[in-house]
């Protein structure tokens, strides 16, 4: 039990910006494009973000939340491509995506040259801290769980969560962004301008990308390089199947890869696994990726016309 509580802070930072990029990659297919690129996405605002709060730290205390604003800001001019050339020129959606992520990464590593004279950002010295939330903190059990030693961006995911599900499902926008990824056609019918969705859908999976990948490279690293999202993106692409595009969904297999990562760090401790190598833990959140993709893909419905590239003339 003691090990299972020490788990859950580390496992809900790793889950953090996998559903933060998850609910953008909704918006996206809830509009009816496909955006492979969180990835890509992900990256540029992490970049954005470390170089802020280098830039930043020695001035304010307010540094990494300024980081995260200019992290949202590029994931959305990011993003944007991903809109331009899916939307306006009706490019196919998933090499769109996929050249953005090949993209995301020459540029990242480009501009650490230009700005920092090496292939990574400066290291920062404290990043995002761990906060201590007063009274809930002496919750038994649930106190040491979610409210001791937390980032305050898994509180923020809670919120954005909540907001996603009342936005996607309660509000008359949310009713228009579902309808041009089921049946484009039909809304337009109705006076919905399909292509400003659609937009609007991609650029706010950039807004949420970019976040999350600030949160990542905040609260998981002290510097951005190349190599820190390794394959987040992706992972939210799976939470969002996963979690049949639903945001309470998103939340539950978002859970569930942060725990497999955190495994990782406590493999060591647990009898039957501690015999394993350490590679092995790893590789695991990537496999039980694929894993749940194979088992839960066929039984996810998602939006019917995501992918489907709009044409006004069709009935």
């Amino acid at each position: 039990m003691k090990m299972l509580l020490e788990m859950f802070p580390i496992a809900l930072m790793f889950a953090s910006p996998i559903i933060i990029s998850a609910l953008g990659g909704l918006f996206s297919e809830r509009s009816g494009i496909v955006n492979v690129a969180l990835e890509g996405i992900m990256m540029v605002g992490a970049f954005a973000a470390a170089s802020v709060t280098v830039v930043l730290e020695p001035i304010t205390p307010a540094a990494p939340w300024i980081a995260f604003a200019v992290g949202i800001l590029s994931g959305m001019a990011f993003s944007s491509l991903h809109a331009v050339a899916s939307v306006n020129f009706k490019a196919n959606q998933v090499v769109s995506g996929t050249a953005l992520n090949i993209l995301a990464g020459g540029l990242t590593v480009y501009l650490c040259q230009i700005f920092f004279h090496q292939q990574r950002t400066k290291a920062f010295s404290a990043g995002l801290r761990k906060v201590t939330v007063p009274v809930l903190s002496d919750i038994p059990m649930l106190g040491d769980m979610f409210f001791r030693n937390a980032y305050p961006t898994f509180y923020v995911m809670l919120v954005l969560v909540a907001l996603t599900w009342f936005a996607v499902y309660k509000t008359p926008l949310g009713l228009r962004l579902r309808a041009c990824g089921e049946h484009p056609q039909a809304a337009a019918s109705m006076g919905i301008d399909v292509y400003r969705m659609r937009w609007l859908g991609v650029v706010a999976s950039g807004a949420f990308a970019g976040l999350a990948g600030g949160v990542m490279v905040l609260s998981q690293d002290i510097q951005y390089t190349i190599s820190s999202i390794h394959g987040t993106g992706f992972i939210a692409l799976a939470s969002l199947i996963f979690g049949k595009w639903n945001p309470l969904g998103v939340l539950g297999a978002g859970a569930f890869f942060g725990f497999s990562q955190a495994l990782s760090f406590y493999a060591k401790d647990i009898d039957f696994l501690s015999r394993l190598p350490t590679e092995f833990f790893y590789f695991l959140p990537y496999v039980l990726t694929i894993v749940a993709l194979i088992v839960f893909s066929g039984r996810s419905v998602g939006p019917k016309a995501a992918g489907e590239i709009y044409d006004a003339g069709k009935r």
